[in-house]
């Protein structure tokens, strides 16, 4: 648990606020949703599964949420960005976070975990 929430606190303003709000609307999303750090960044887990990272930009530092089933995934704020099969949703972290969307976009990648629409 330490690693995780070192990640978050490296990380310099505004990103860190970002990714921390991030993090608690992610986790506060639903119950089985755990987290861990892959590939230097944080990942959440839905069942043991990867639901999505947060990740920034190495040119620009700005954020965004990756999202791992980005082939079953249909919502408009989502893109590719040169990607076979992730989509990510930018991030303004000057700006409000989208709270209501970016939990519209959990719960659909949520459903496509469970089988409820077709990966």
């Amino acid at each position: 648990m330490e690693e995780n929430i070192n990640i978050y606190l490296k990380q310099d303003e505004p990103l860190q606020s970002c990714w921390l709000t991030l993090r608690s609307i992610i986790r506060k999303h639903d119950e089985l949703i755990t987290e861990c750090v892959k590939y230097g960044s944080p990942c959440f887990l839905y069942r043991d599964k990867i639901l999505c990272y947060l990740w920034k930009d190495k040119k620009s530092n700005q954020p965004y949420i990756l999202f791992s089933d980005g082939n079953s995934l249909h919502h408009p704020v989502l893109d590719f960005k040169g990607r076979k099969k992730m989509k990510s949703m930018e991030v303004d972290p000057n700006k409000d976070i989208p709270i209501e969307l970016v939990k519209e976009v959990l719960t659909q990648a949520i459903a496509v975990k469970n089988g409820k629409l077709s990966k």
